[in-house]
């Protein structure tokens, strides 16, 4: 019983966390004090659950319990004096009594927008939202975006007493704020697609991308949040097993997931519109082509040329320059390639030390593979890449 309660809890932080929080955090308006009392209600779960079992509804008793322990938070003499008297009230009010967790969807969207806010700083938002909306743990949140773990902590630490101090309220905006605050929202939800998308289990995968398509439903008319849905089914659709890492150009397609690659084109169409295509359209469409090789069994590396360039012309990056590289690459051969390369980033980019590392391994060009691909398997935060490109430096360029 033990063993299956602990897994219970441990399914349960995995795949409710960030609703739970958002249901909490909404009467109160306090991140942290959500997330303290949901932590309490866990360790309640682990102690309470092996000896009377796992409840029917583990988030409802979550909830409940850590309902309970604002409550008494509240209602205790110090923090009664602290705190304002209609945020006592928020707590008992009718509107968070018996919330049923599965029937509530936008509260993580109205959480999402919450740490969105103009009053939130510009490069903390999207690692709050990846935080709090879908429970990623700070050190996960931390190497996502090459900061310290301390300093990304206490930039989270910050942002929530700022939320709570502020009172900014949860709910999603009217049309007015919403140009604002919806771009850091998308790339918070794609943010969280990226950083899950490799990781063991689809559950976390699952969620962004489930947070992809509800946003763009509550949204209905906005092509970039459809693209965005297309963008991280497509992506979804093609995942492969945690334990080898297959390049996309050398997966079997009879692996992917057909009804989500159907699925993604469905998205996809709706993100059509007149006018110049954005971002995240033209990323959806560059997974598009890449899955229709399911059909037609070849790359077609003309489109992907076509579609790279306009993306580097709408957004450029570096990471869109080393894919467009890549792709010439194979169009032009591997000296054209390594032409198109951007120069060589300071500080080092890993995707651009392994497309060059392979650039090189086709050009024949032995010794210099060997040690791009040794530099390409140094940067990786990924165990399965590494070995995939140690592999690569054995066959394709020297061992040393």
């Amino acid at each position: 019983m033990t063993a299956g309660a602990r897994a219970a809890a441990e399914r349960a932080a995995r795949d409710s966390y960030g609703r739970l929080v958002a249901l909490l955090a909404a009467s109160t308006g306090d991140l942290a004090q959500a997330e303290d009392a949901l932590a309490d209600a866990f360790e309640r779960a682990l102690t309470t659950w092996p000896a009377d079992g796992v409840p029917r509804n583990p988030d409802a008793w979550l909830l409940t319990v850590a309902r309970n322990r604002l409550r008494d938070v509240w209602r205790s003499a110090a923090t009664r004096r602290a705190a304002p008297l209609d945020d006592a009230r928020a707590l008992t009010s009718p509107d968070g009594v018996d919330v049923d967790p599965d029937a509530i969807e936008d509260r993580r969207l109205a959480l999402l927008f919450v740490c969105a806010h103009p009053a939130i700083a510009p490069d903390v938002r999207t690692p709050l939202m990846m935080q709090t909306v879908l429970g990623l743990d700070s050190q996960v949140v931390a190497r996502a975006f090459a900061v310290p773990p301390g300093a990304m902590q206490q930039r989270l630490v910050r942002a929530k007493r700022r939320i709570a101090r502020t009172r900014i309220p949860f709910v999603v905006p009217d049309r007015r704020a919403m140009p604002e605050r919806l771009p850091a929202v998308l790339e918070a939800v794609y943010g969280c697609a990226a950083v899950t998308w490799r990781q063991d289990g689809r559950e976390l995968a699952g969620e962004a991308q489930h947070l992809a398509v509800v946003l763009a439903s509550l949204l209905d008319d906005d092509a970039e949040a459809w693209a965005l849905a297309a963008l991280v089914t497509l992506s979804l659709a093609r995942r492969q097993p945690g334990d080898v890492f297959v390049p996309l150009d050398e997966q079997d397609p009879a692996t992917w997931d057909e009804h989500l690659v159907a699925e993604g084109e469905s998205y996809l169409r709706r993100a059509t519109r007149p006018g110049p295509p954005g971002r995240f359209r033209l990323e959806a469409a560059i997974q598009a082509v890449h899955c229709d090789r399911r059909r037609t069994g070849v790359v077609d590396w003309a489109a992907l040329r076509t579609l790279y360039l306009a993306l580097d012309a709408v957004a450029p990056s570096l990471g869109s320059r080393t894919a467009l590289a890549a792709v010439v690459g194979r169009l032009d051969g591997p000296d054209a390639g390594l032409a198109a390369l951007p120069s060589e980033p300071v500080p080092a980019f890993q995707p651009w030390w392994a497309a060059r590392a392979d650039l090189l391994a086709r050009a024949g060009r032995a010794d210099e593979a060997g040690r791009a691909f040794a530099r390409a398997a140094e940067l990786a935060d990924d165990d399965t890449v590494r070995a995939y490109l140690d592999a690569r430096r054995r066959s394709d360029g020297h061992p040393s």
